[in-house]
């Protein structure tokens, strides 16, 4: 009788400990509350009119019918607007509501609040809109020549480099060593993306409510409490202290949360009526109501030497950033930082440009920017490895970036980034063994379709490498604030405006007060502006550690200051920032500081695949992967965030892709956009990396989309094993497998 292996501890929760999530239970069972299940006493229900045409002047809008619909409070344009008539994550170039133009078929032109959402529909209806159609800018390449959709250029001027073409959102070169040096091989290749969603499954929803002294409580599913506010309070001409947004359940994110979606329009909505407002997008409206992953064409030429070494890559990136700026800047920016992938290469030319266009607006994605260049940069080596005869692992091997090697950017690598044990890691995991036909069809390309008996079926085995940075970069100031009460019976109170967005924050947040207070007895706060300085965005894989800093740092100043003063409530706020970044060289793409990038962390995965040739059907069978990740706060966590990363990875790889003819969404459903399911998740076996940030709190590194960055490319790498076809473009389509 063989040993069974002894299950791992689950325990209440100090750093290093596998913990259960305190969610999981109510959201399995129904029981948890999403923004979509909030109410309020006397409620209204808010709904918005959007544009129909991609790009097209507003000459007139008639609001005397809707006025007229019963139950109707509020019929609301860009004229009802009381402060600044624009917003923006990063850049104010949005209109709250669309002023004398429209940029994107989506674009909100107008607001209603009714009694009953069928009546506020009704009034949506009735609302006379005139429009005159103007030629959409619809193709990135193109949109480099064509009029300019905001001629103001508003993303100029920031320390980026000049462009004056047309639409440039943000166009960055990075410049290192000598970029004329050749190679006795030289492989070259043109790569393109589809745009991907987030597909969260909570819709966006909130509520406002008007506080009766001209303020708004604003209940939502976001990432940034603090940054919704300083959004929402100039557009309704109010101080910041009278804004106040509250986290409500949040169904998901993944970056498409960054940006607003109803926390002016409600407010407006409440403010005007004196009653709280709801809304609630239903899902096509979802898909034009917030940003998605940046599709793009990517041209890369990589040198190398006969014996594998990488002499000089150069590479041009092109974005499609959609209507407004978004983050454009930062994806623009990551994927230049990252387009080499995590690799020694002594000489280098990056260009790297985002641009404006009338498709749906483009922002933050899990692994932003890097997870377009791992594609392109890993297609790249294999074929470098195919044209050298070398083992693509030992290629890999060969040109590992290392502690003490250096970016691209100038930057001298530092603190910990294990890229060989992470790759040799993942190459020794062991491979399943090919299964005999016949087999249950489930077990088979085309699954519950039931189309093959295994014929033409083809295994493949691929393997990739990627990495990222973790926290905000550039000179950003990334600080997060966390406040802790200690109260005379020795039980503590947690205060945090970081945003549990699913990903497990509020475990971090109670296993550092845990630890650091030497008591289970704590519990968090709900998250609020009203109650603690900002936190910063859930996104950038930098919440975990920046969290992790803040709180460890107010409870040891809490316990400080009971030793101090003795009995009695003790309330202490401390802000958390992590080793200043400065930004690169607008010319040359060269930090002017020490860093531009706090950390890195780095990932590898082996995948397996069967093809079906004939039928153009594919099966992942099998993951394999190691991944850097400091110090694992809950490897329970880790492990979910690296399947749930490795899945949205494996959508864009095969299925997810928003489908657009002259900026029109023409696949806005959970039945046209297709994502992964239960089925479609192969087994992913999982080897932590435990090397401590020595910068980071407790050694700590983000880990939430290094899986993403590298899981598409990956995935791609063995269909091309098993086909033979160069598929140098995602979602790849069964058209492109059939032989």
């Amino acid at each position: 009788m063989s040993a069974v292996a002894a299950p791992k501890r689950l325990a209440v929760g100090r750093i290093g400990e596998r913990v259960l999530r305190d969610d999981a239970v109510p959201k399995v069972t129904g029981e948890f509350e999403y923004a979509s299940d909030l109410s309020a006493p006397g409620m209204l229900w808010g709904d918005t009119l959007r544009s129909p045409h991609a790009h097209a002047c507003i000459t007139g809008i008639d609001l005397g019918a809707a006025l007229r619909v019963p139950g109707v409070h509020a019929v609301l344009t860009h004229a009802d607007v009381p402060g600044a008539k624009l917003y923006g994550l990063e850049f104010a170039d949005q209109p709250v509501l669309a002023i004398d133009r429209v940029r994107y078929v989506g674009e909100p032109v107008v607001v209603v609040a009714a009694e009953h959402p069928e009546q506020a529909r009704e009034a949506l209806a009735a609302v006379a809109v005139e429009y005159e159609a103007l030629e959409p800018v619809v193709d990135m390449e193109r949109a480099l020549e064509q009029e300019p959709l905001h001629p103001d250029r508003p993303t100029m001027g920031h320390g980026y480099r000049d462009d004056p073409r047309p639409n440039v959102v943000r166009h960055m070169v990075i410049r290192h060593g000598d970029p004329e040096t050749d190679g006795d091989v030289v492989v070259i290749g043109e790569y393109e993306l589809g745009i991907q969603d987030q597909a969260f499954l909570g819709p966006e929803s909130g509520l406002a409510v008007p506080d009766g002294e001209g303020g708004v409580d604003v209940y939502v599913a976001t990432q940034w409490l603090h940054v919704d506010r300083d959004q929402v309070a100039p557009c309704l001409a109010l101080r910041p202290e009278q804004v106040r947004i509250h986290l409500s359940g949040v169904g998901g994110a993944f970056g498409g949360r960054e940006d607003l979606s109803m926390q002016i329009h409600g407010s407006l909505l409440a403010l005007h009526t004196g009653r709280p407002v709801k809304m609630v997008y239903d899902r096509a409206e979802s898909f034009t109501g917030h940003v998605h992953r940046h599709p793009a064409r990517i041209r890369c030429e990589h040198r190398a030497t006969r014996e594998g070494r990488l002499t000089c890559v150069r590479m041009q990136i092109l974005l499609d950033g959609g209507a407004y700026a978004s983050s454009s800047t930062a994806v623009a920016s990551n994927a230049a930082s990252f387009a080499l992938g995590p690799y020694r290469v002594d000489n280098a030319l990056i260009e790297s440009t985002a641009v404006y266009t009338n498709n749906p607006p483009c922002g933050a994605m899990r692994g932003f920017g890097a997870v377009q260049t791992c594609f392109a940069a890993e297609a790249q080596m294999d074929l470098l490895a195919g044209e050298l005869g070398i083992d693509p692992v030992e290629l890999r091997l060969l040109n590992a970036l290392e502690p003490g090697d250096v970016l691209p950017t100038g930057q001298l690598v530092t603190g910990s980034l294990p890229t060989q044990e992470v790759i040799r890691r993942a190459a020794a995991i062991p491979v399943p063994a090919e299964e005999a036909f016949p087999r249950d069809p489930l077990r088979l390309p085309g699954g519950a379709g039931n189309t093959t008996r295994g014929e033409g079926v083809h295994r493949g085995v691929g393997f990739a490498l990627g990495f990222k940075n973790i926290c905000y970069s550039e000179g950003f100031d990334d600080f997060c604030s966390a406040r802790v009460v200690l109260r005379e019976d020795g039980s503590a109170v947690v205060h945090s405006a970081a945003a549990e967005v699913g990903q497990g924050v509020v475990g971090v947040i109670l296993q550092v007060a845990r630890t650091e207070l030497g008591t289970d007895d704590v519990t968090l706060a709900p998250h609020t502006t009203a109650a603690v300085g900002s936190a910063g965005s859930a996104s950038a894989s930098r919440m975990t550690w920046m969290a992790a800093g803040a709180v460890r740092d107010a409870c040891r100043a809490a316990l400080e200051e009971r030793e101090r003063q003795g009995n009695g409530e003790v309330d202490v706020e401390r802000v958390y920032r992590h080793p200043r970044t400065t930004p690169l060289d607008p010319e040359t793409g060269q930090v002017t500081g020490e860093r531009a990038h706090v950390a890195l962390a780095v990932a590898a995965m082996r995948v397996v695949v069967e093809v079906d040739v004939e039928l153009g059907l594919t099966r992942v069978v099998w993951i394999g992967t190691a991944q850097d990740v400091g110090t694992a706060m809950n490897p329970l966590a880790v492990e979910g965030q690296i399947e749930g990363g490795t899945a949205q990875g494996l959508g864009l790889a095969l299925m997810e892709e928003i489908v657009t003819r002259d900026g029109q969404i023409l696949n806005a459903s959970f039945t046209d956009y297709l994502i992964p399911t239960a089925l479609d998740m192969p087994p992913v076996a999982i080897e932590l990396i435990e090397v401590p940030e020595p910068d980071a709190p407790y050694g700590v590194k983000g880990v939430g989309e290094p899986p993403t960055v590298v899981s598409t490319a990956a995935i791609v790498s063995a269909l091309r094993n098993a086909t033979g076809r160069p598929l140098r473009r995602v979602p790849v389509r069964p058209d492109d497998i059939c032989l």
